[in-house]
């Protein structure tokens, strides 16, 4: 809000349409199985783009300027991903880079960082001393998780038995951790777990496995859209009635349609859609939300998803520091986005954090939350402090994390 409103009481009050467009890079999975982690990203950036171009362009000192989206698949190889990231910088001339993050970046990522290329994150386990200009401005991925378990406690004080499951990668080892640490705070017993393959589809089998150990909660950690459509199928199936915890819950509507609306009553996520109720007296930075709901449902229907937002969220937040910073100067920038440690975030106030985490104080954290399908539709129960439950439960977390090789020294000292 102050941001917005320094911008508003600094502007220039004659402005000029004058240069060519300021590209925007955008480098991260649009085939294969984690397509659904950026292509939905992909189209909300491009209705972002279209609506700064309507009102005339990005403000850049005393002029507006066309942006431009220019978009590049992570998923095809670490060969082409560095080539791709190159290409957007040095050919291109990106002001930034949006990734998702995790395996899809590692490859380029070093390259960027050695030449101070501002570039964002859904996934903050990237995040070290080692990548001063990587941000993490909307997803904390997968800290925030930790309010849906903190919620369930305190509805359902009498469930103490939790089976998960986690596929192997830098999306489902950190929310493993992070989910192990929530359930620990609570006093709520992990008693089996599955660690699985990113490519295998065997969720019936995975399912039996967790029941058998008798668990009164079932989680899916941060598995990937299809995994979580077949894994909560093969629980309706196999008779279980209890909790589902799960980090996203992407076209739920299609799980209520093959399962139940009482079923998926008990399906816990932390993605809501935009034209919630309860996102629209919340003053959060995000411009239009049940607006751009609606665009997005017009454009891509049946599409919206985790990740159908959150790239725009990152837009907005960089928009209102070029706007600050009157240039696209990617340090510049970096400093307007950081400027007095907090700022507004997608679900309100925010810190920027992660120094015991990450090494580094460049991930935004503040509320997050926390989603139940009522009636068949996702509706947010509660906004969750993440920095609240950090406050009381950090060292649990990091315990975790030790155990994963996920400190911050513990991935540093992997890649030297």
């Amino acid at each position: 809000m102050a941001q917005q409103l320094a911008v508003s009481g600094a502007m220039p009050r004659h402005l000029r349409s004058s240069g060519g467009p300021v590209r925007i890079g955008f480098l991260a999975p649009l085939s294969g199985p984690s397509a659904p982690w950026g292509r939905p990203g992909l189209d909300g950036c491009m209705i972002w783009a279209d609506w700064v171009n309507g009102q005339g362009g990005l403000i850049v000192g005393n002029r507006r300027l066309p942006v431009e989206i220019v978009a590049r698949d992570a998923a095809l190889s670490p060969e082409e991903t560095i080539l791709a990231g190159r290409e957007l910088v040095e050919r291109s001339g990106v002001r930034i880079l949006l990734a998702l993050g995790g395996d899809s970046l590692r490859p380029v990522l070093p390259w960027l960082m050695a030449r101070g290329v501002l570039t964002s994150t859904l996934l903050p386990f990237d995040l070290s001393p080692r990548t001063p200009s990587l941000i993490a401005p909307a997803e904390i991925h997968p800290v925030f998780v930790v309010t849906g378990v903190a919620w369930l406690a305190r509805q359902r004080p009498d469930l103490k038995r939790v089976a998960l499951c986690s596929q192997e990668d830098m999306m489902g080892r950190p929310s493993l951790a992070t989910y192990r640490a929530a359930f620990a705070a609570e006093g709520i017993k992990v008693v089996h777990q599955v660690r699985y393959d990113p490519k295998s589809r065997d969720a019936d089998a995975m399912v039996a496995a967790m029941l058998a150990s008798d668990p009164q909660i079932l989680c899916w950690c941060s598995s990937e859209p299809h995994m979580i459509h077949a894994l909560t199928e093969a629980a309706f199936h196999a008779g279980f009635r209890g909790p589902i915890l799960s980090c996203t819950g992407d076209n739920y509507r299609r799980l209520v349609a093959r399962t139940s609306a009482e079923f998926m009553e008990n399906f816990i996520f932390h993605f809501p859609d935009f034209d919630d109720p309860q996102l629209i007296e919340r003053t959060f930075f995000f411009r239009q939300p049940s607006a751009f709901h609606a665009s997005y449902g017009d454009r891509f229907p049946g599409h919206w998803s985790a990740v159908s937002w959150e790239y725009p969220a990152i837009l907005d937040l960089w928009q209102s520091a070029v706007e600050i910073a009157g240039t696209t100067d990617p340090m510049a920038v970096l400093a307007a986005i950081k400027r007095g440690g907090q700022m507004m975030q997608v679900f309100g106030p925010a810190r920027w954090h992660g120094e015991a985490l990450f090494g580094i104080d460049n991930a935004l954290i503040g509320s997050w939350p926390v989603v139940r399908v009522i009636d068949g539709v996702a509706r947010i129960v509660e906004f969750g402090s993440v920095l609240g439950w950090l406050a009381q439960h950090e060292p649990l977390l990091l315990q975790e994390l030790q155990a994963l090789d996920l400190l911050w020294q513990q991935r540093v000292s992997s890649l030297a």
